[in-house]
């Protein structure tokens, strides 16, 4: 199923969005984290996991974690029916099952069709809503999967402690762009640059702003001071990261700034279309400590460190 996303045009700010429903409502996920749909099966329990957890599934070669999405959304399981399906992913370099009640099909919509839910509908930090779509007439909840799997497996996500397996950091003052939509990992990508000694850093809710800022700057002679290296994820409302690099990357004056592109969604497929856009390094989250290695790099070539 992922194999399709490769076949959208690279940085045309498009996303396929698979709808499936639980208990009646419509909820989304991004095709490019789908590997298949299977008919839900037999599973087998693991003692003292977490009570989403079903168990593990092994349809194949491939041993899958399985989350009874209904129970972590709602707390309640219902009937569980043999016409439940699993939604089979990879993300983050994981493989989890989820079952869900029914599938209903994929819709191609613009990011700009998928606006942030209202700061009323989320609590604490974040949500797991991560965008509402307008999929045709129907209003489509994006869920935020590596939040809810981050919930379940707090170790899954991205550990700040890794910056100090580093040694000794100096402080730097290179101005970093950050776009990335979650409020959660913003905190925490920020909290580990800062570790790291990149303490100058501008973050962005999504690639909208943060292009709008970068094109406001564009023609300032201290660009380079204001815009030492961009750190973007894909998915985010308005404008996705895989956009935001091709917009960078074709103007003349932005494109010697380095663009590393830092997802969940870093794979074969996605690779190629980071690697298309002109991308200088694609890492999956949540490699922080590799990410702090790659940005010092970058930076080094450039002769700014």
């Amino acid at each position: 199923m992922a194999d399709t996303e490769i076949l959208l045009e690279s940085g045309t700010n498009e996303i396929e969005i698979m709808q499936f429903t639980i208990f009646g409502e419509l909820y989304g996920i991004n095709v490019a984290k789908v590997r298949e749909i299977l008919m839900a099966d037999k599973v087998k329990p693991i003692p003292h996991s977490h009570p989403a957890v079903e168990g593990i599934f092994k349809p194949r070669d491939i041993l899958l974690t399985v989350i009874n999405l209904p129970k972590y959304l709602t707390g309640e399981t219902g009937d569980t029916e043999e016409k439940d399906l699993f939604i089979c992913t990879n993300f983050n370099k994981m493989n989890i099952a989820f079952r869900v009640h029914t599938v209903v099909g994929i819709s191609r919509i613009s990011w700009e069709d998928i606006q942030k839910p209202d700061k009323t509908l989320t609590s604490g930090d974040d949500g797991v809503a991560t965008g509402i779509a307008q999929c045709g007439e129907n209003l489509v909840t994006i869920l935020d999967f590596e939040k809810i799997v981050a919930d379940i497996a707090p170790e899954t996500s991205i550990q700040v402690e890794e910056i100090d397996r580093l040694g000794d950091r100096i402080a730097r003052e290179h101005s970093i762009i950050l776009a990335e939509d979650s409020i959660l990992l913003t905190k925490m990508i920020k909290d580990s640059l800062i570790r790291a000694g990149y303490a100058n850093i501008k973050n962005f809710n999504n690639g909208r702003e943060a292009w709008d800022y970068l094109s406001s700057i564009r023609d300032d002679s201290d660009f380079d001071d204001k815009a030492a290296l961009l750190i973007t994820d894909i998915e985010m409302p308005e404008m996705d990261g895989h956009r935001l690099t091709k917009l960078v990357k074709d103007d003349v004056k932005m494109r010697v700034m380095p663009v590393i592109i830092f997802s969940s969604l870093i794979n074969r497929e996605m690779k190629i279309k980071g690697e298309q856009l002109g991308a200088d390094e694609q890492l999956s989250k949540p490699e922080i400590g590799r990410l702090v290695e790659v940005m010092d790099r970058l930076l080094e070539e450039r002769g700014m460190l």
